[in-house]
């Protein structure tokens, strides 16, 4: 007996019969493509190629979704939404060790002769009903703030980009576990049989700007089966690479060559009984469906003058604005997760002159997908997240030139909206100068565990057998519901 080998196949008739929803055999394949009609309208009555796990979810959810917004860099908090006036009373100060208290600084300022405070160069104000303060640079975040809840004290572990993102997507700073998306596509399923659960979006980006690199295991499915992988949707061109049919190769042809190359992988299933041969199925099923299904998805020509207007954008310009349409749409087939990527938010330098121009590029687009989702009366059911991968330090980095702020782990300011997220709240609080999160603490865990609640999932109830451990996206350390920003 091979003890390995057993257990795959207990894996594999368990994730078949209860969760994947898989069908064998040219018949079933047949159904799940259509055939050559694979082009209707997806049918909510249709049977779900992939079902959620059995018992899922615990509860009944608020969210159906989650439109994650990832500023990628480490937006600095204390020039958008961390307002700290006390910094203007300690310029060019030396950081108190009072508010240090020992804590080590990153290799990149250690050889600094000074540690000087550094106040914000950007004007805050209140906004709406509830006067929470906001920055300049964001005048169309400021014109939602009523509908979202800011949290000030997230403490996140990393301090590099790398293990720092790894984290914030995965739960762990070890890269090849599995992303936060691929989770909910593990434990809940597909309502889209022509659509992947888990989608990513990144806008195109100027050749001069050498931003921090978007890896591909930022959405990687890790140790689930490889369906659950975020299929990333390019801003311009073919938005799925190879996905056409090749040149004399029609609709029909390619059914007949799915049909005979499943009944291969199905064969070769039953003999080794690798879970990964029904992924591959599943696949190859999906790229099929997804031939008929992803031109209407990115043609947004129908959309109204009114809409891109609000979103600011023409179709197909590959902006992050655009993308937030194309989430919307998404949202609206049935995705379940859908993680959008803006890079170069990292400012060790120039922070004055490329802030603004960060946020000017995502500002109007985030108001406008709230507003959108209102008008559509999908913002109820859809958790909206805006975050960094970590925050930036209230002293200056640089004995001289251009004023910029270093990585901090200690503080970041990040936004929830909708799907039970009560709006017009803030969350938590730093110290007087910004440097460390002190009142209502949360954790990347604690966020985790948070948006796992609104989709209906008890967070430590969530596992699977991974060598030996039930690996969960909330760790093994103590997490919890952020209920206070919960209606």
């Amino acid at each position: 007996m091979n003890p390995a080998l057993d257990y795959l196949r207990h894996l594999t008739r368990r994730q078949f019969f209860s969760g994947s929803g898989l069908a064998l055999g040219s018949v079933a394949l047949s159904c799940l493509a259509g055939r050559a009609s694979a082009a209707r309208p997806n049918n909510p009555l249709d049977a779900r190629v992939h079902p959620p796990l059995a018992g899922f979810p615990h509860f009944a959810p608020r969210a159906k979704r989650i439109i994650y917004l990832h500023m990628n860099g480490g937006p600095s908090q204390l020039d958008t939404l961390d307002y700290k006036p006390a910094l203007d009373k300690y310029y060019d100060q030396e950081l108190p060790d009072s508010i240090r208290q020992g804590q080590r600084i990153t290799t990149m300022t250690s050889g600094q002769s000074r540690f000087p405070v550094a106040p914000s160069m950007f004007k805050f104000s209140q906004h709406g009903k509830s006067g929470a303060w906001v920055s300049e640079l964001l005048p169309w975040t400021a014109k939602v703030v009523d509908d979202i809840a800011i949290l000030r004290s997230v403490h996140t572990n990393a301090i590099n980009h790398d293990p720092a993102c790894t984290f914030l997507m995965t739960g762990s700073e070890i890269p090849g576990r599995p992303s936060l998306g691929s989770w909910l596509s593990y434990g809940l399923g597909s309502d889209n049989n022509d659509l992947p659960s888990f989608v990513v979006l990144t806008p195109r980006f100027s050749p001069k700007v050498a931003a921090q690199a978007l890896f591909t295991r930022m959405w990687s499915s890790g140790f689930l089966p490889t369906r659950h992988t975020g299929v990333a949707l390019r801003a311009q061109g073919d938005p799925v690479l190879f996905l056409d049919n090749p040149s004399g190769v029609d609709t029909a042809a390619r059914r007949a060559m799915l049909d005979s190359l499943a009944k291969l992988n199905q064969r070769n299933h039953e003999r080794h009984g690798d879970p990964e041969t029904l992924t591959r199925i599943a696949q190859y099923e999906m790229a099929f469906r997804m031939q008929a299904s992803v031109p209407g998805l990115m043609d947004v020509t129908g959309e109204s003058a009114q809409t891109l207007e609000l979103y600011g954008c023409q179709p197909g310009d590959g902006s992050f604005a655009s993308n937030c349409i194309l989430a919307r749409r998404l949202a609206e087939r049935g995705s379940r997760f859908i993680q959008l990527y803006h890079r170069d938010w990292d400012h060790h330098s120039l922070l004055k002159e490329e802030l603004p121009l960060r946020a000017k590029e995502i500002d109007r687009a985030c108001m406008a997908l709230i507003t959108d989702l209102k008008q559509r009366g999908m913002f109820e059911d859809t958790l909206i997240v805006w975050s960094g991968e970590f925050g930036r330090t209230p002293m200056k980095q640089g004995d001289k030139g251009p004023v910029g702020r270093d990585h901090h782990n200690k503080a970041m300011s990040m936004w929830l909206a909708g799907a039970g997220v009560k709006g017009g709240l803030t969350h938590g609080a730093t110290d007087e100068l910004g440097y460390a999160a002190m009142d209502k603490v949360c954790t990347v865990h604690d966020l985790h565990a948070t948006m796992l609640h609104q989709l209906g999932i008890q967070h430590d109830a969530f596992s699977i057998k991974f060598q030996g451990l039930d690996a969960k996206l909330t760790g093994v350390e103590p997490s919890k519901v952020i209920k206070e920003i919960l209606s």
